[in-house]
C-alpha cells in the first residue's frame, strides 16, 4: 500500500443521533417550580377550566397568571388621606370659583391663601413621598 491508498479508505459513518426531541433553547428552559395548594374543589375546577383550553392545569395556570390583568395594587394609605384633602380643598375652590363667576365679590383672606398653598406644597411632596416624618402613615405637617 503507499501512502495515497490511506486517502482513499472511506469516511467513518457519522455518529448516530439521538432520538426524541430537540431541545429547546437555553432561555425556553423551565427550571423553576412553584408549589400551590389547592383544595380538591379548586383543583376539578382548575382541570376542568384547563380542559376546555385544551391545556394541562400547569399550562392553563402559568397563561393566567402571565396573559391576564391583575387588580390594581392597593392604595397606599398616605396617598389616601391627600385625596381626601385635596378633594376638599377643590371643592372650596370650586365653590369660591363659581361665585366670582357669578359676578359676587369673593374675598379669600390672606390666611386662606397661605394655607391652600402649604397644603398644596404638602400634597405634591406626600404623592412622591416625601416630607413625611418618622410614621409613614401621616405627614410631617399638619
Amino acid at each position: 500500500m503507499s501512502p495515497d491508498d490511506s486517502s482513499l479508505q472511506p469516511d467513518p459513518p457519522p455518529p448516530k443521533r439521538r432520538g426524541g426531541r430537540p431541545r429547546s433553547l437555553a432561555a425556553d428552559l423551565r427550571t423553576a417550580t412553584i408549589g400551590v395548594r389547592v383544595s380538591a374543589a379548586e383543583y376539578d375546577l382548575l382541570r376542568a377550566k384547563a380542559e376546555v383550553m385544551a391545556m394541562t392545569p400547569a399550562q392553563w395556570l402559568r397563561e393566567a397568571a402571565l396573559t391576564r390583568r391583575l387588580p390594581a395594587p392597593p392604595v397606599a394609605a398616605i396617598n389616601r388621606e391627600q385625596y381626601a384633602e385635596l378633594g376638599r380643598l377643590a371643592a372650596n375652590l370650586n365653590q369660591l370659583t363659581r361665585l366670582a363667576n357669578e359676578g359676587q365679590r369673593v374675598t379669600i383672606a390672606t390666611e386662606l391663601l397661605g394655607r391652600l398653598s402649604s397644603e398644596v406644597g404638602r400634597l405634591r411632596l406626600g404623592l412622591l413621598g416625601a416630607g413625611l416624618d418618622g410614621d409613614t402613615d401621616r405627614p410631617a405637617s399638619k
